[in-house]
């Protein structure tokens, strides 16, 4: 059994091995949304959603509870914060790397999305890092993505929303 009444660092260590369930490439570490972890009789864990209607919540609520559980911490409990609400500029910019790496351009820090509706910003392709990109849908293979295409090495790309 671990003593959990001291151990956050490892705790915390641990959560950094689960991964986003729709973008398993991060961490829900690397993705910011581990809020905070206190130790006492039990674990709890708090975390922010990406957004309030996000369907992978439950997923990552059930992951966080199986990791601990499977190092032995039993008395685990997950608190969701909605306030304030999660914003991309909480991704590490570890999480900003692996994203680019694996083909996702990721958002810029401070960003807001009415800067990208307003095209007042262009979104750099991942691949070649040409500027000279175009917005082919809103919406990419999940709500918080929206597709794009390189018009320069010709490659399709997601890119991550400013939140």
């Amino acid at each position: 059994m671990v003593d959990v009444a001291a151990d956050r660092d490892r705790i915390l260590a641990w959560l950094a091995d689960v991964p986003d369930p729709e973008i398993p490439v991060l961490s829900i570490m690397d993705l910011g949304i581990v809020r905070d972890v206190e130790c006492g009789a039990g674990v709890v864990v708090s975390l922010s959603p990406t957004y309030s209607g996000c369907p992978a919540t439950e997923v990552i609520e059930a992951s966080v509870i199986a990791a601990l559980e499977d190092r032995g911490v039993m008395d685990v409990a997950i608190k969701r914060v909605l306030s304030p609400p999660w914003t991309t500029d909480w991704i590490s910019d570890a999480g900003r790397q692996k994203l680019k790496r694996y083909g996702i351009a990721p958002p810029e820090r401070g960003s807001g999305k009415r800067a990208l509706l307003q095209g007042q910003r262009p979104i750099a392709c991942p691949r070649c890092e040409s500027e000279d990109t175009e917005r082919v849908s809103e919406f990419g293979s999940t709500a918080c993505k929206a597709a794009y295409r390189c018009t320069e090495c010709l490659e399709p790309f997601e890119y991550f929303k400013c939140i």
